[in-house]
């Protein structure tokens, strides 16, 4: 933690998540729940923060890389190898954290998460079966997990 409690606000808000979960799920279990989606979030924060200094290098008529036709530049800014090239994990559409918060309350959020998690082990082959893939279990509640989705998404 920094030391000037800076994250005293988020760890807090992540304990109150943790306990929400908490009420129907063993810890063991709800630790991976908590840390994969915390995982996500930072390698799509990553991802996004990667994707927008591309953007800008593309997009900007002085730079010597620069590309007139905004479909091919779309065409780059959505190229694997540009963030590969730059150590950043690769991270397919569905599985943005964009894309999964603005579905958080969606009836399917469980299912989209493992499919998130599933595509960013298939393109990314140093994280094969590596990442949590359970989400979709009846025993994790959707609206929870919509919740707690949410939680980290407003609080990093």
């Amino acid at each position: 933690m920094t030391n000037n409690g800076a994250n005293l606000g988020f760890e807090q808000k992540l304990f109150q998540a943790a306990d929400k979960l908490r009420s129907n799920m063993d810890a063991a279990e709800y630790k991976h729940v908590v840390l994969g989606l915390i995982f996500l979030k930072y390698i799509s924060d990553a991802f996004e923060d990667a994707r927008k200094d591309i953007e800008k290098e593309y997009s900007d008529p002085k730079n010597q890389f620069y590309v007139r036709e905004p479909a091919e530049r779309y065409g780059i800014i959505e190229d694997r190898d540009e963030y590969t090239s730059k150590n950043i994990f690769w991270v397919p559409t569905k599985a943005r954290w964009d894309y999964l918060q603005k579905n958080a309350k969606q009836p399917t959020i469980r299912k989209l998460v493992d499919d998130a998690m599933d595509g960013i082990e298939r393109d990314n082959p140093s994280l094969k079966a590596v990442l949590p893939k359970n989400y979709a279990r009846p025993a994790l509640d959707k609206q929870r997990l919509g919740e707690l989705i949410d939680l980290i998404g407003q609080s990093a």
